[in-house]
């Protein structure tokens, strides 16, 4: 086996509850902004790329190197032993992006990236003409911030937010990774109940349901990797067998997603189906306000409009306030609530006991989390 310098990308806010699930997975991490890295065999990418909820992506770090010139970024690439990730006829399509740096021209960077890939692969490979790149496909990455390059292939292929249950979605959907990242922050465990008054598509509650039966994330997906000759099929076999073995099928859940839009509801309860949780999550057409349970110490994670339509505001603010009083009536109930309003908590009533600033791809929100009393975990 060999050992990689591994990276999982995370967005922003996210990167110690990604950096916590490496480590889960028994690996040793150090977090920058955005990633999270660790060593790492063939095992270890198979394994990262089924069980990490709330990454972006796996990615082989190939090479890190100073990169002030043209000349400097074709050297330093071309000097790589490439041919220990690429066979003769792999195909490498090379994307970029540069911040910060004096070769800001991304198109140049990436046409340069190639040609030393090329110039070192025919060498290796003793091709005279050209590469017919016709097998598998390894996506590499140049990535240069302030003048310094980072150059990565891309293990995971389509992000790992693509869990293969998501058949319909509404306007704004929640990324899978994000909804992950809210179940763990909230610490939820499949022994309380679990309530999304606002849920759309389904996507919080389904990946409750997974969290809650421990059913790892990317099991029902392939990967680009898949397709690499160096990462066996057994080593994927393996790591199937164990996230089958892990999982808890029958662990009893008690979760419910509720919307106002019946369509949601019926596309929700699609995706349930699909996700093979079409018997434990309850899905219903429901106002949030109309909320009312018997069961203590439950947990309630949301993602409300956040009122940016005409004549939106003003009802979610009204929601939200109403919310606010219903839920003084369940004080053994915590509630978390992803939102881009300032004035979250002047309308919910109540100051959060923490904050946390994540951001809703390119939406700046706070999770308000306002954390139950204890109790007995029982009915009343």
């Amino acid at each position: 086996m060999t050992k990689f310098q591994l990276v999982a990308t995370a967005a922003m806010g996210l990167e110690s509850i990604v950096a916590q699930e490496v480590q889960d997975l028994g690996y040793e991490t150090r977090v920058e902004n955005g990633k999270v890295y660790f060593e790492g065999d063939e095992t270890a990418i198979a394994r990262c790329n089924l069980w990490l909820r709330v990454a972006d992506r796996v990615k082989i770090v190939v090479a890190e190197f100073p990169a002030h010139t043209f000349d400097q970024l074709f050297e330093n690439t071309k000097a790589i032993e490439w041919e220990k990730f690429l066979p003769v006829d792999a195909a490498f399509p090379v994307s970029g992006k540069s911040v910060k740096s004096k070769l800001f021209s991304v198109p140049d960077c990436q046409s340069i990236v190639k040609k030393a890939i090329v110039e070192r692969m025919k060498f290796h490979y003793k091709r005279l003409g050209f590469l017919d790149e016709s097998g598998a496909t390894y996506k590499i990455e140049v990535s240069i911030l302030k003048d310094v390059a980072t150059l990565t292939i891309d293990t995971s292929g389509a992000g790992l937010h693509k869990r293969g249950y998501r058949q319909s979605q509404g306007e704004a959907p929640l990324k899978e990774t994000l909804a992950a990242a809210l179940v763990k922050i909230s610490r939820w465990s499949p022994s309380r109940p679990f309530v999304d008054l606002f849920c759309g598509s389904g996507t919080i509650p389904l990946e409750a349901a997974m969290i809650g039966q421990n059913i790892a994330p990317g099991y029902n997906r392939e990967f680009i990797s898949e397709e690499w000759n160096w990462m066996k099929e057994k080593i994927w076999e393996d790591a199937r067998n164990e996230a089958d073995d892990l999982a808890n099928y029958d662990q009893p859940l008690e979760i419910i997603g509720s919307d106002i839009d019946h369509r949601m509801v019926t596309i929700a309860q699609s995706n349930a189906l699909e996700a093979g949780f079409g018997d434990l999550i309850t899905f219903k057409q429901m106002q949030a306000t109309d909320f009312t349970t018997k069961l203590l110490d439950g947990v309630i994670i949301s993602n409300p409009p956040y009122g940016e339509r005409i004549g939106e505001k003003e009802e979610i603010e009204n929601v939200i306030r109403t919310l606010g009083q219903i839920m003084k009536n369940y004080p053994t109930w915590s509630v978390y609530m992803l939102s881009s309003m300032e004035n979250f908590e002047e309308l919910y009533g109540k100051k959060a006991t923490k904050k946390r600033k994540l951001f809703n791809g390119f939406i700046r929100t706070d999770l308000f989390q306002y954390w139950g009393q204890k109790s007995k975990r029982d009915k009343i």
